[in-house]
C-alpha cells in the first residue's frame, strides 16, 4: 500500500494532464459540430468494422455445418433424381409408372443419413483407408455405405466409440454393385491403383447395350447402398480375361483428393429384414439333445 502511495506521489501530474485531456476532449466534440461529426462518423466505421468482423468470423464458424448440410442435401438430391431418371425411362414402354415412381421416393425414407468429417485419407497406397469422426455411440456400425454429395465413397470396415475406419472405393479390396444406370445391367466396382479418379466395373455381360458418357450409379443389390448413388461415368471397355464380359472403364465422381464431408447410409429396414432372416434360420436350425 506505501509503494502505492508513494508512485501516486511521485507521478500524480501525469494522472492531472491525462484527466485535464480527457475533459478538454469531451468539451471540443460536445460544443462543437463540426469536431462532434468527425467523432460520431469515427465510431460509426469502428462499430460497423466491428460487426463486419463478427459477421465474417461467425460465416465462417458456420461452415462446417453448411458443409454438412449441402453434402447431405446434394447426396438426397442425386438419389431422387436417379429414381425420377428411371421413373421416365420406364415411361417410354408404359402409359402410367407415376404411382411407382412415388413409391420409390417415399422408400428414401427408409434411409438415415449420419454426417461426418474425414479427418484422414490416403491416396497413394493400394489399401487405402479412410478414417471419419462418427462411432458407435453415433449410430454408426460395421458394412454401412459411405458417400459424399458428389457420390460414392466406401464401406464402413472398423467402428470405435467415436470414430470409424472406412474402406474406400479407392482400395484394392473394395467391391460395390454397380449398375449402367437406366439400362438394367449390373457389375461390381474395382480400383486396381493407378490414378486416384479411374475405376473399373467388372462382369458387365456381353449382351449389354451401353455407350461412353453413360452413368454408373450403385445397383441397390446389397444392404450398402440405396439405388441410384452415382459412382461416374463410363469412359471406355475391353474385354475380361476370359473373354466372356465388358470390362467398364469409369472415371469417379467422387473426388478423394479432396474430401471433407461425408454421410454413412444407415438403412433401418434392411437391417430389420436381415435380423429378421437370421431369426429365422436360427429357429429352423435342427435342435441338439
Amino acid at each position: 500500500m506505501r509503494n502505492l502511495i508513494e508512485f501516486l506521489k511521485k507521478h500524480h501530474y501525469w494522472f492531472v494532464f491525462a484527466f485535464l485531456e480527457v475533459v478538454s476532449l469531451f468539451m471540443v466534440f460536445q460544443y462543437n459540430n463540426y469536431q462532434g461529426s468527425v467523432w460520431f462518423s469515427s465510431a460509426n466505421y469502428l462499430t460497423g468494422l466491428t460487426l463486419e468482423t463478427d459477421a465474417k468470423l461467425r460465416s465462417f464458424a458456420g461452415q462446417g455445418e453448411a458443409n454438412r448440410t449441402l453434402t447431405e442435401r446434394n447426396l438426397m438430391l442425386e438419389h431422387e433424381v436417379s429414381l425420377l431418371r428411371e421413373q421416365l425411362q420406364e415411361e417410354r414402354t408404359r402409359n402410367d409408372s407415376t404411382y411407382q415412381g412415388k413409391g420409390e421416393i417415399a422408400n428414401l425414407k427408409d434411409y438415415k443419413l449420419i454426417p461426418a468429417k474425414v479427418i484422414s485419407n490416403s491416396v497413394n497406397k493400394s489399401d487405402n483407408l479412410m478414417t471419419i469422426n462418427k462411432g458407435r455411440v453415433d449410430g454408426v456400425h460395421e458394412d454401412m455405405g459411405v458417400a459424399c454429395g458428389n457420390g460414392v465413397v466406401g464401406v464402413v470396415y472398423m467402428v470405435s466409440s467415436h470414430y470409424s475406419v472406412v474402406i474406400p472405393a479407392l482400395n484394392i479390396k473394395s467391391n460395390i454393385s454397380c449398375t449402367v444406370r437406366g439400362k438394367g445391367y449390373f457389375g461390381y466396382l474395382h480400383w486396381n491403383g493407378g490414378p486416384i479418379d479411374i475405376a473399373y466395373v467388372d462382369d458387365i455381360p456381353r449382351h449389354a447395350s451401353f455407350e461412353k458418357g453413360d452413368t454408373i450409379v450403385t445397383s441397390g443389390y446389397s444392404s450398402l447402398f440405396p439405388p441410384g448413388i452415382l459412382v461416374g461415368t463410363i469412359l471406355d471397355q475391353e474385354d475380361s480375361k476370359d473373354g466372356l464380359y465388358y470390362r467398364l472403364k469409369v472415371q469417379l465422381s467422387t473426388n478423394f483428393g479432396n474430401i471433407n464431408d461425408v454421410c454413412i447410409i444407415d438403412d433401418a429396414a434392411v437391417r430389420e429384414q436381415l435380423n429378421l432372416l437370421r431369426q429365422a434360420t436360427d429357429s429352423l436350425k435342427p435342435k441338439r439333445d
